[in-house]
């Protein structure tokens, strides 16, 4: 009996984690990718002795990765190696205010009790309830597709039903922190789980408050040889497994007869295939690999999520106060986010995130450099003057970073290079520029996701962070985890 083939079009995580699951499950797997390397926004830039991670900089849950090596038989020790934080992030506030979050939440409890207007059980409360949002829905709205009736006929979503009131979804999470917190500094902090998945704090629901406990319970990490050893790791094991990946290569469309895929076009080339998996975004898998086919006009119209302005600085100064994760929070946060989603602009105060991989990889910068990603939440591309937004950005980051580090950061820069939405949008494919495809900023945005299966179309799906159930490492991974499954299930091999 013949293998029954897939073809999965884009390299990024979820993609990869696609094609391990499928040749694991005894499919012909091949992987076309238009860069020249795998990873999708998971990438690397390497000039003039630094070394920068060019997208998704936390990693955490990596029991995801190890799923992917335990179900291939491999040993992940042989692929990919990381070690646990024992600091999550340093947090700076204008007023001189700064807070080290510890991954261990009593640490970070009592830290919290010795800065903020709380007590600490307080905090232990708030994670408490977080885990519990979290239990509730993880095996419904994370592990499932939400687009299945069989997903529905379970004693976990009668469970979720139950302790429907828990999950604070009829409220904003700004609201939630809000009752819980009095303290301004510490509300803006857990305020900013919102930008995970690219949306508001005054909008995305109150459920959103389970996303702290990822970072308490599970940890944060950091990957030997850095984010992009995620991607390259694999990419390898896709490799050894024996995936064919074919880069450089654009697919110009997908093949559909009858109501089932065929196939892709390559090079004018058809090139058959039982199943055929879009890692692409999914308003550009719609607008350019299937023109002919009528797209699902209400999800694909939801409002993207934001995007990023991000500059790679090689900084000739070792920074004691830093470390591989940091914030530097701005003043009016309400203001910051609209400017982001109502104005599509940027406001001459927003919250600076710095990343140094230096920190944890000594290669990563020159000895007595370091290697700053220092990024900003911006609106997607909509044709706003980015030229002139970048200028008075980094006028204003440096201005901000000076004044709270008391160091001239614009004098230290002796590298820069600049990743804007219009190349998010251009080198990644992802509509506008959005880096979690549609916005979470209502309380149905998790139903109102792309399905990971088209419903007009047999044998065609769709994985990555513009679909079910969204973006960021962890969700991608899972995403692959619930197609293959839905792969499985529609096609015994």
């Amino acid at each position: 009996m013949n293998k029954k083939s897939a073809l999965i079009i884009g390299s990024g995580i979820a993609g990869l984690a696609t094609a391990v699951r499928l040749k694991n499950q005894g499919f012909d797997v091949q992987v076309f990718e238009i860069n020249k390397t795998p990873g999708g926004k998971l990438t690397e830039i390497s000039e003039n002795g630094y070394r920068f991670d060019c997208g998704p900089s936390l990693f955490t849950m990596p029991q995801m990765i190890e799923e992917l090596f335990t179900v291939s038989k491999k040993q992940r020790s042989d692929y990919f190696e990381y070690e646990r934080k024992e600091i999550i992030c340093n947090y700076f506030y204008e007023d001189n205010t700064r807070f080290t979050a510890f991954a261990d939440k009593e640490k970070f409890a009592e830290k919290a009790a010795m800065t903020f207007d709380v007590d600490a059980i307080d905090i232990i409360n708030y994670f408490e309830k977080s885990k519990k949002k979290y239990d509730l829905t993880t095996s419904l709205f994370l592990e499932k597709s939400l687009h299945k009736l069989s997903t529905y006929l379970s004693i976990d979503t009668l469970k979720a039903i139950a302790g429907i009131s828990t999950l604070e979804i009829n409220t904003s999470l700004h609201k939630v922190n809000t009752k819980r917190f009095k303290d301004p500094k510490l509300i803006q902090l857990f305020d900013r789980f919102a930008t995970y998945n690219g949306s508001s704090p005054y909008r995305t629901p109150g459920i959103m408050s389970m996303i702290p406990h990822l970072e308490q319970h599970y940890g944060t990490f950091f990957p030997k040889g850095g984010m992009y050893s995620i991607a390259r790791s694999l990419y390898r094991l896709a490799l050894d497994l024996g995936v064919r990946f074919h880069f450089g290569e654009k697919v110009e469309q997908i093949i559909v007869k009858n109501n089932n895929v065929e196939g892709v076009l390559v090079n004018d080339k058809e090139i058959k295939a039982d199943v055929v998996i879009s890692n692409m975004d999914i308003v550009s898998t719609y607008s350019k690999l299937l023109p002919n086919q009528k797209p699902p006009g209400k999800i694909l119209k939801q409002q993207r999520s934001s995007s990023a302005l991000i500059f790679y600085w090689g900084i000739r100064r070792i920074c004691s106060e830093l470390d591989l994760h940091n914030i530097f929070f701005s003043n009016d946060y309400k203001k910051e986010f609209e400017f982001i989603f109502d104005k599509k602009q940027v406001t001459d105060d927003p919250t600076i995130y710095i990343n140094i991989s230096s920190k944890n990889e000594c290669q990563d910068a020159p000895q007595g450099c370091e290697n700053w990603f220092v990024m900003i939440n911006v609106p997607g591309n909509e044709g706003q003057d980015w030229d002139n937004i970048i200028a008075k950005s980094r006028e204003n980051i440096t201005k901000k970073i000076s004044r709270i580090l008391g160091v001239d950061i614009k004098n230290l820069i002796e590298f820069e290079e600049i990743l804007d939405p219009r190349t998010i949008e251009s080198k990644t494919q992802s509509y506008q520029g959005s880096l979690y495809g549609s916005s979470s900023n209502n309380k149905y945005a998790a139903f109102l996701r792309h399905p990971n299966f088209s419903r007009s179309i047999r044998n065609l799906y769709f994985c990555g962070g513009s679909v079910h159930p969204g973006g960021g490492i962890p969700l991608c991974l899972l995403s692959g985890k619930i197609v293959s499954e839905l792969i499985q299930n529609d096609n015994r091999l």
